[in-house]
């Protein structure tokens, strides 16, 4: 058991480990370019940050009119996205430290994402966060996505964990609405600042209005340290 007793950390992966946003964004202007939507703006992306893949699909063939099936919108967006994705996605480099420091100290870590398998799994190789973040789930992969807490009851229990010892990093008022769902401590990095005072960041435990320019990797391992259960 690591010096955080029972304690195991559940990341986001977009917006949260990775700067991934920029990417969807411009996959997601372009698919929608080419099915007559041409006024798609980084406002219009804010909107859908935190929202699997699939359920955002949904919401653009009603705001939009699309009539073409949602299945098959969702592997031209995820061929789009993976192409810009496994040319350049940063990792967020004190996040990058954060994932290193638990992993030296033997904490328990998973991937909870909105994200399909595929681009988990091109982003985390990548980065060359695939070392240490073994154990990953897709909302592909569950019931129900973000707000739904399915994502991250289904990581704690391939971490064998208890939701209770489980802390959880997001980005997306969904992903924190979510975490609080599952029962889990939640650390909140706003990627929109505008929406640090959205009611579902209320709910985290540590919410740094500032971003990721707030975050530290110690400032959050000592957080961890004074907030963790006892064994």
């Amino acid at each position: 058991m690591s010096n955080l007793g029972p304690t195991s950390v559940i990341f986001d992966l977009d917006g949260t480990l990775v700067d991934s946003e920029p990417n969807y964004y411009e996959a997601s202007r372009a698919l929608l370019a080419v099915h007559g939507v041409r006024d798609f703006t980084w406002e219009d992306n804010s909107r859908y940050v935190g929202i699997s893949t699939w359920e955002t699909l949904g919401l653009w063939r009603e705001r939009y009119g699309l009539t073409v099936p949602r299945a098959e919108l969702l592997g031209e967006l995820n061929r789009r996205y993976l192409e810009l994705a496994r040319v350049d996605t940063p990792a967020y480099p004190e996040m990058r430290k954060f994932v290193e420091l638990l992993a030296t100290e033997g904490v328990p870590l998973a991937v909870a994402s909105g994200s399909s398998p595929e681009a988990i799994a091109a982003i985390l190789a990548g980065t060359g966060l695939d070392a240490f973040l073994h154990t990953v789930v897709s909302a592909d992969e569950v019931e129900r996505g973000k707000p739904a807490p399915d994502v991250f009851l289904e990581a704690a229990r391939r971490l064998g964990a208890a939701p209770a010892d489980c802390v959880v990093l997001e980005d997306a008022a969904p992903g924190a609405a979510a975490a609080y769902a599952a029962g889990m401590r939640c650390v909140a990095i706003p990627y929109v600042a505008a929406q640090a005072d959205a009611p579902e960041f209320a709910t985290a435990d540590l919410l740094l209005r500032g971003g990721q320019e707030e975050f530290t990797a110690r400032a959050a391992y000592e957080w961890l340290t004074a907030s963790a259960r006892p064994s």
